[in-house]
């Protein structure tokens, strides 16, 4: 499966997005970095269906696999299918903060789906298992951003857009978030994350730099100061 972003615009008070284009592959990692304000939350946010785009396409392609034959749909209009195959992860805390971690679990899953992902998916990969019956607001900003990521699996979502996800994280925990990174893409599933995070550049297949509101990509091979200079 192919997941062609073409075109994007998006304009508040001035444009912050201006043909923003970018693809993604199953089992690919991409990166989206950029000053701040330049327009990456937007845009995922887009893609995510929590704003609206002025004009543009989301696109995906290859998709015998949801169709049973190729087609090409475009996702900005098709809201139900977005719902199903895209889910994100944003910078803020998306949980019920008086629910224990359980709690918020159980409006996406069921007690047997959260069993066996503790014992051998995603959960026990992430470490929620550990503080399932502590209240969201007592965790740590680590332990919010691995329940929030669990809980944007829920339905099997092909694609995932995360913004900053190990921002202000401490190594064990970016650690735990990038064997997860590590597996999900290596059953096939499509990373979309906006970064700051040299290690995570690093990890990626492919990074995109957004300026001006449009995107190009950049072959990043460890020179920080020459990508910091072209932000």
């Amino acid at each position: 499966m192919k997941f062609q972003i073409r075109d994007i615009k998006k304009t508040y008070r001035k444009v912050v997005l201006n043909e923003a284009t970018l693809t993604i592959s199953s089992g690919e990692c991409v990166s989206l970095v950029g000053a701040n304000g330049s327009g990456k939350s937007t845009l995922l946010s887009i893609l995510a269906g929590v704003n609206n785009a002025d004009s543009g396409q989301f696109l995906i392609t290859d998709t015998k696999e949801i169709f049973g034959k190729d087609e090409t749909v475009d996702l900005l209009k098709k809201t139900r299918l977005r719902n199903q195959i895209v889910s994100y992860v944003p910078q803020g805390t998306p949980l019920v903060e008086e629910l224990t971690g359980m709690d918020n679990l159980r409006l996406w899953y069921n007690k047997s789906q959260i069993a066996k992902s503790c014992e051998d998916g995603f959960m026990g990969l992430l470490g929620v298992d550990a503080f399932l019956d502590v209240p969201v607001h007592k965790m740590s900003g680590g332990m919010k951003k691995r329940l929030s990521i669990v809980c944007a699996l829920a339905g099997d979502p092909k694609l995932l857009l995360l913004d900053e996800p190990t921002a202000a994280l401490d190594l064990p925990c970016r650690e735990k978030i990038y064997g997860f990174f590590r597996d999900f893409t290596s059953f096939g599933g499509a990373l979309l994350m906006v970064t700051h995070e040299p290690a995570e550049i690093e990890m990626s297949d492919t990074c995109y730099i957004l300026k001006d509101g449009k995107t190009n990509a950049y072959p990043y091979k460890g020179d920080i100061k020459d990508l910091v200079e072209r932000l």
